[in-house]
């Protein structure tokens, strides 16, 4: 399936159930990274707006950028009304903006689907004078309690190709070439979702590679979720764990 199309089938579960992120992680962009009200944001692979609503609370402006026609839709609905929001579609190789027209670009739960050579000329290209990328992970934890790591199980046994789209497939060196040499900077903060077992059953059919209903994997798919969940639950509720990562610097220019 085309990457910009997998999510079209998923966009009510993703709105409802995919993780949002710690202010931690938006206090640390907007103290040390140095995005501010004045700034002009780039979100890049914006999908329902999950990120970009926390950066127009900050009162900065922010242009999503979205090829899903579905996923757009969602994040205008949600958005449509908040001041500084623009919505565009594009991708990450073709995002129809000006070139030098904004100040930062943030890419969150997106590079890992990116053409990354296309991507790196692209940002090169939109971004101001010393401007900056962010890209930014919800990494879920697949180790440390029995859930998570039965839970990680379940995902290899039945997602249609859950190690092939990871994110975590990208290798640290393909992160540090699609910045300026010695620019890379790195920080990581705690995240966490409490579900119920009808919430978590969502949390997993808003991922692309779980099978949706009517696929002969979804069934036992979805009763090996029942046994994990209730061998698990405390008090009616297991605990997704993640660890928010965010990668950030000048891009560099592809080749180098």
């Amino acid at each position: 399936m085309d990457s910009k199309e997998r999510f079209s089938n998923r966009v009510e579960t993703y709105v409802k159930y995919r993780p949002s992120y710690p202010k931690e992680a938006i206090d640390y962009l907007y103290g040390t990274v140095g995005l501010g009200k004045e700034s002009e944001i780039a979100d890049i692979g914006a999908g329902t707006g999950i990120f970009s609503k926390l950066l127009l609370e900050r009162g900065s402006g922010v242009i999503a950028v979205e090829p899903n026609d579905a996923m757009r839709d969602a994040a205008e609905r949600q958005l449509g009304g908040m001041r500084g929001f623009r919505s565009l579609r594009g991708s990450a190789e073709h995002t129809g903006l000006p070139g030098a027209s904004v100040d930062y670009i943030v890419c969150a739960q997106a590079f890992h689907w990116f053409d990354r050579g296309a991507a790196q000329a692209e940002f090169g290209r939109i971004l101001k004078a010393s401007g900056k990328a962010v890209l930014v992970w919800n990494s879920r934890l697949t180790h440390g309690t029995p859930f998570l790591e039965q839970y990680d199980r379940l995902l290899r046994t039945y997602g249609t190709d859950y190690d092939k789209v990871n994110h975590k497939n990208i290798t640290t060196a393909s992160l540090v070439s699609f910045f300026k040499r010695g620019g890379l900077q790195e920080a990581r903060f705690a995240n966490r979702q409490v579900f119920g077992f009808e919430e978590l059953a969502g949390r997993l059919q808003s991922s692309s590679y779980a099978p949706a209903s009517g696929h002969p994997d979804y069934a036992p798919m979805m009763e090996e979720l029942r046994r994990v969940f209730d061998r698990n639950e405390r008090g009616g509720k297991v605990a997704v764990e993640y660890e928010t990562e965010i990668y950030w610097g000048e891009v560099g220019k592809p080749g180098f």
